[in-house]
């Protein structure tokens, strides 16, 4: 159990919430002290406005303000740091926002704690009724998190092959990994990619369901640090490069929670982990490689590794005649130029499995924003001595001319989508510490649950 959830028998004080306009119903219902207090300091029930309630012993309660729009899961976000520390909480009117208030205040909860210790414990909730599966997202939430919070020299292609095989031994599932001679001949641009560091490349891959069950392809970039290769990043583009991995981690997370649900599927899950780093055995610019596919590539760039990396584990996957593919990776600089840290960039052909992601994300409070396709930069990936290039020759539109890329080893008939992720905050906001984040794993997963029906069982 997370360490910011307290146990249904514990005595805990009670945590009322409401908007503005709830608020003179409140008063009324809670102790004529309590109330004149709230009075008496002004509570208004503004957004995350929080009142301690005194009483005898201490501490009889608290009050949130739940403001006047829509209630999300960060309206109760800064909760588990905000009230005293360990201190243990129910809600008083659990109904309607039990699930939103138990996913908000876990996400907040969140702190990477590997090598430093929190400065205090979190506040702990009892979990209210039918919170099961809001709870099962914040511990994938983690999962992803802390993955991508973990530093390279203790997360390289070794270590996160073992966390898929981890993954799927927890679950029931069957993992093998592929690596050496195997990966060379059957993943060789990937292999390629890894080729100049001493932690050698694999590909881990998890599979899980019933066999006659819709098979859906989720593959992950698992770049577990990007140096650029021989065209080298400057310092500071380097300073974040652990959470290149932060794609293969996402798929993680939606595989947990896919395999919780018990969702009526077949899952195949590809991570492709690899570490492009600069040695003399690096891959170099203007290189030719082989691809799974049967495509040979011009390497117009070293640092755009990650779509090498995606085109062998799509090639692969639509080789096994998938329902779905989904690929997840933070691809691209330029979709964040176009789109900011916050929303992951989606594209996708299919206009339905779009709508269906798009309406699944805002309904998590996870969006994702719909970016095209753009025919006409195909050509951009010309080469004049391959099929193509890894890059376009032109500096603009690069999130599109990379998915333009990926789209080259989809076959027609494939249902796709690509997320181009950051898979990480900037700052500190109220359920979103600084760091790794697992964008878009809420979206997907109510994105599955609605394509492919009910669940199997609950979330365990």
């Amino acid at each position: 159990m997370l360490d910011c959830l307290a146990a249904p028998d514990e005595n805990a004080l009670p945590l009322h919430c409401t908007g503005p306009a709830g608020l003179g119903l409140l008063l009324e219902r809670l102790p004529a002290t309590a109330g004149d207090f709230l009075r008496a300091i002004g509570f208004a029930g503004r957004p995350q406005e929080l009142a301690l309630l005194p009483g005898e012993g201490g501490l009889a309660g608290a009050v949130l303000g739940l403001g006047e729009g829509a209630v999300t899961p960060w309206s109760f976000a800064a909760l588990a740091q905000a009230l005293p520390a360990g201190s243990a909480w129910r809600l008083a009117e659990p109904a309607p926002h039990g699930e939103a208030a138990a996913l908000g205040w876990c996400l907040g909860a969140y702190r990477f704690t590997r090598f430093k210790a929190p400065k205090q414990a979190p506040a702990r909730l009892v979990p209210p009724p039918g919170s099961e599966m809001a709870i099962a997202t914040a511990e994938a939430t983690y999962r992803v998190r802390n993955l991508i919070n973990m530093p390279a020299n203790l997360l390289g292609p070794a270590e996160l092959a073992a966390e898929v095989q981890s993954l799927a031994e927890a679950h029931g599932a069957t993992c093998r990994v592929i690596e050496g001679e195997a990966l060379a001949d059957g993943f060789p641009a990937l292999a390629t990619v890894g080729l100049g560091s001493p932690r050698t490349p694999r590909v881990a891959m998890l599979e899980w369901g019933e066999p006659g069950a819709p098979l859906v392809a989720l593959c992950g970039k698992g770049v577990c640090f990007d140096t650029g290769g021989l065209d080298l990043k400057p310092p500071s583009g380097m300073l974040r490069m652990k959470k290149d991995m932060g794609g293969a981690a996402t798929v993680l997370g939606l595989a947990e929670l896919v395999m919780r649900q018990r969702l009526p599927v077949r899952l195949l899950v590809l991570v492709g982990a690899v570490e492009n780093a600069v040695s003399g055995q690096a891959f170099r610019p203007m290189d030719v490689l082989r691809t799974r596919a049967g495509l040979n590539v011009e390497i117009g760039n070293t640092d755009a590794e990650g779509r090498l990396v995606l085109c062998d584990l799509l090639a692969y996957a639509a080789e096994r005649e998938p329902a779905l593919v989904i690929d997840c990776a933070t691809l691209t600089g330029a979709a964040r130029v176009a789109l900011g840290p916050d929303l992951p960039a989606l594209f996708t052909p299919d206009d339905a499995l779009a709508e269906t992601l798009l309406a699944a994300g805002r309904a998590t409070h996870d969006p994702v924003w719909r970016l095209p396709l753009h025919d006409v930069y195909d050509s951009w990936l010309d080469s004049t001595v391959a099929d193509m290039n890894n890059v376009s020759s032109r500096p603009m539109a690069g999130a599109i001319v990379a998915a333009l890329f990926l789209r080259r080893f989809v076959p027609k008939g494939v249902r796709w989508a690509h997320l181009d992720l950051y898979a990480w905050n900037d700052a500190n906001r109220p359920g979103r510490p600084e760091g790794g984040e697992a964008q878009a794993l809420r979206a997907l997963a109510q994105g599955f649950a609605d394509l492919f029906g009910a669940a199997r069982g609950p979330a365990r």
